[in-house]
């Protein structure tokens, strides 16, 4: 059968193209320029910051003596001493406040996603985490204070911060793992139920190892939150300029305490040690970072 050609119908031609407006190059241009001036606004401080940090607080860093020595036995006058004193106390009180809070985080975040179900325990936990999350640092170091030291008579030390630490950590290491468990694919935890695998070992496994990455990102990230902390570190310790190893007894240094102690002497020596210190905390959180970012590659979940 013959088909007249004519009366197929052809499709529509595209329309053609239409240049851009003035109006619509007016704004595009405008919405560019807003948004150049947010990144100046951002990025000029931050780099401000880091300019007067090097500047200021390089000298020390260069000295040797500076990673080996502590600052006892100084004048207020007197340049040279050593932060090993205040970094020692400073990873101490961390290390404390990372074996108590990322076990408790991980294992309330476990809870809250496989068990938890929406349940009230669930809830309650949940709303107590957002009180956490929002809590300032003196008001943590406050409660540790009277609970600690007024109530069950300890005395001020390391592991109090430590523990003042742990109230601002914890709630970074829940929602981590709140966050990273619930984009582990469900897919995974049928099929580890269908081969018959109990549901304690399929979270041991299988979900924690896929969620792993994430979940090591966060805590380095509220490591290197905490590092800097200051307020809990004024109430509950107080500071010494020789090394103590002890977290139990006596008076522990550490980086934000020798910031502000050392700030407080007004001679040049004093900013010699205060800028030294600062570009020294400022380092290892870095550091921290630097090293969030290698174990979340190392541990991330190969798709090949």
């Amino acid at each position: 059968m013959r088909t007249d050609t004519a009366d197929v119908e052809r499709p529509a031609t595209a329309p053609a193209f239409q240049q851009i407006g003035l109006g619509r190059r007016l704004k595009n241009n405008l919405a560019t320029t807003v948004f150049l001036i947010a990144f100046g606004v951002a990025v000029v401080p931050l780099l401000w910051v880091l300019i007067t940090l090097l500047r200021e607080g390089l000298v020390p860093l260069l000295d040797p003596d500076w990673w080996y020595h502590s600052f006892y036995g100084l004048l207020p006058n007197d340049f040279g001493g050593g932060i090993y004193h205040a970094l020692v106390g400073t990873i101490l009180q961390t290390l404390v406040c990372a074996v108590i809070s990322v076990p408790l985080g991980v294992a309330v975040g476990v809870f809250l996603i496989e068990y938890g179900q929406n349940s009230r325990l669930a809830r309650t936990a949940t709303f107590m985490v957002d009180i956490l999350s929002g809590l300032p640092s003196i008001v943590a170091g406050l409660f540790i204070y009277a609970l600690w030291i007024t109530t069950f008579g300890f005395p001020k030390s390391g592991f109090a911060v430590s523990l003042s630490l742990v109230l601002l950590m914890l709630p970074v290491v829940v929602r981590t793992t709140e966050t990273m468990l619930r984009i582990v694919p469900d897919e995974l935890r049928e099929a580890s139920y269908a081969l018959g695998v109990p549901k304690w070992k399929t979270i041991l496994k299988v979900v924690l190892p896929t969620a792993l990455s994430g979940i090591l990102t966060g805590i380095m990230l509220g490591l290197a939150r905490v590092m800097g902390e200051t307020a809990p570190l004024l109430i509950l310790v107080g500071y010494a300029r020789s090394i103590n190893f002890n977290l139990f007894q006596g008076n522990m240094a550490s980086l934000p305490l020798a910031i502000y102690t050392e700030r407080k002497t007004p001679t040049d020596a004093g900013d010699y040690r205060m800028w030294g210190a600062a570009l020294t905390l400022v380092l290892l959180i870095m550091l921290i970072n630097l090293l969030a970012t290698l174990l979340s590659r190392l541990f991330a979940v190969k798709t090949k």
